[in-house]
């Protein structure tokens, strides 16, 4: 029995922030931008656009396309950093939203990596029987945690929601393998420090703009590269399968550099590997979901085509995926 993906949506925000428009707001440049991360511009939350928002939306296309009623999910698990509220869960927020009824729900975090690990959780408990359809969302408010002081970052990131329909079925076509991985002594890296129980809520907190995201990119950079590489890799080892089997990688829409850095260490050419961040910026746990419908509704995915997810983020969390479509 398999996991198999039987439809996908997504939903980014009707707002554009382009390279131009942050030229106004932060020091930098659209060539700055373009050369280093390869992203021309960025979709943003307003008017009380919150996380479950997003993905409720995408939810809605992705059932669609499944043909199946949201009375019949099982599960509903949800990979995000930016919930809309500590608690409760976006994904309860999103079973109320749709009226999935009967439906389990809980959060996944592990940054960019979370729709690898939601849907590895998805996976498994498909594979065990313990349900049957499951909704596997990424979905992220990015631009929440921007600091708009920082051109580093600020220019990075973006918004947007993704999701997977997943069934129970017997067959080759659904989820292989799953591969995660976490090293805890690099969370300094990329971490968002004000807002828990370490730094609450101050005035002071908010003054000293702990509450957004902070990063080292220069040495998250080279590990995200070796580790992504690594990833795939291993997902190749472990189901004894070659480079040139790989129908499409779909990674982590984190930065172009690093894409090209993968894809010419695995020798893949540019027409298998699939890349919107030019058009979404990094949009955490939802990029690789948000390409996937992409990339399904373009028809650039075929019955048979063998899949590749790869992601890296906060935690330090990555892993991979391997899907037979």
């Amino acid at each position: 029995m398999r996991a198999r993906i039987v439809g996908t949506g997504s939903y980014v925000p009707e707002k554009v922030l382009t390279n131009q428009d942050l030229e106004g707001m932060v020091d930098t440049s659209d060539e700055w931008i373009t050369t280093r991360t390869g992203i021309k511009e960025r979709r943003i939350t307003c008017n009380g656009e919150a996380s479950s928002t997003l993905a409720a939306c995408a939810s809605q296309r992705a059932l669609e396309m499944a043909g199946i009623s949201p009375e019949e999910l099982d599960l509903i698990v949800v990979g995000t950093i930016t919930p809309d509220m500590i608690f409760p869960s976006v994904a309860c927020l999103v079973q109320d939203k749709i009226g999935a009824k009967k439906a389990v729900a809980f959060d996944v975090f592990a940054g960019c990596t979370g729709f690898i690990y939601a849907l590895s959780i998805a996976d498994n408990f498909i594979k065990t029987g313990s349900y049957q359809k499951v909704l596997v969302i990424g979905a992220e408010n990015m631009s929440k945690i921007a600091d708009y002081q920082d051109r580093r970052t600020c220019v990075l990131l973006g918004d947007g929601a993704g999701v997977a329909v997943l069934v129970r079925e017997e067959g080759e076509r659904g989820v292989i393998s799953t591969h995660l991985h976490s090293d805890g002594s690099y969370a300094n890296l990329l971490y968002q420090p004000g807002g828990g129980t370490a730094i609450p809520a101050t005035h002071e907190s908010i003054d000293n703009r702990l509450h957004y995201l902070k990063m080292d990119g220069n040495k998250l950079f080279k590990i995200a590269v070796k580790s992504l590489e690594e990833s795939v890799l291993e997902t190749l080892a472990f189901n004894n399968i070659k480079n040139s089997e790989i129908d499409l990688l779909i990674p982590h829409q984190a930065n172009l550099r690093i894409i090209q850095a993968i894809a010419k260490r695995l020798d893949l050419p540019e027409e298998k590997v699939y890349v919107n961040i030019h058009k979404y910026g990094n949009t955490s746990s939802a990029s690789i979901p948000i390409a996937l419908d992409e990339a399904n509704r373009e028809g650039r995915i075929k019955e048979g085509d063998l899949l590749i997810f790869n992601a890296f983020g906060a935690g330090l969390t990555w892993g991979a995926a391997l899907v037979r479509w």
